[in-house]
């Protein structure tokens, strides 16, 4: 994914980044409406290559987990309704995409929000999450050493 995407704390849902202002981001909605705003210095803005899942190892990145999502529902949306979903249900799901979690440090909340977050990206035809190089990577530490 090259574009910037962006999490903006008490807004919902996705950004993305379109330009810099003095003091402040122009961001636009990542759904149908595609509505325009400003993010000033006072709001917690949040870029999603910044963000990770605690694992029982090293963080992993939240790009590398939406791959994960993406293998395993084969780029369709995830069909678990995040507002009906129980506590059980939310960290099955966790434990399919992300075998090796740490579920004492992350929350029913967190798996919420990843599911909700993947759907926008999905929806709005952001399927590429790694770059190529990326893959590589994430593809050589999944091996297991000869």
């Amino acid at each position: 994914m090259k574009e910037t995407i962006l999490a903006i704390s008490g807004k919902p849902g996705l950004y993305r980044l379109v330009a810099r202002g003095n003091g402040n981001l122009i961001v636009e909605s990542i759904d149908e409406q595609k509505r325009r705003i400003t993010a000033g210095s006072r709001d917690r803005v949040t870029s999603l290559r910044d963000v990770s899942m605690y694992t029982m190892d090293d963080d992993k990145p939240l790009m590398e987990v939406f791959e994960s999502i993406k293998e395993k529902y084969n780029g369709q949306p995830v069909d678990i309704h995040t507002s009906k979903a129980d506590k059980a249900q939310l960290y099955a799901f966790l434990d399919e995409v992300l075998p090796d979690n740490d579920a004492d440090r992350i929350y029913p909340g967190d798996v919420k929000k990843l599911i909700q977050w993947y759907n926008i990206l999905v929806q709005a035809g952001y399927t590429d999450f790694l770059e190529a190089n990326e893959e590589e990577e994430a593809t050589a530490e999944a091996a297991p050493a000869e």
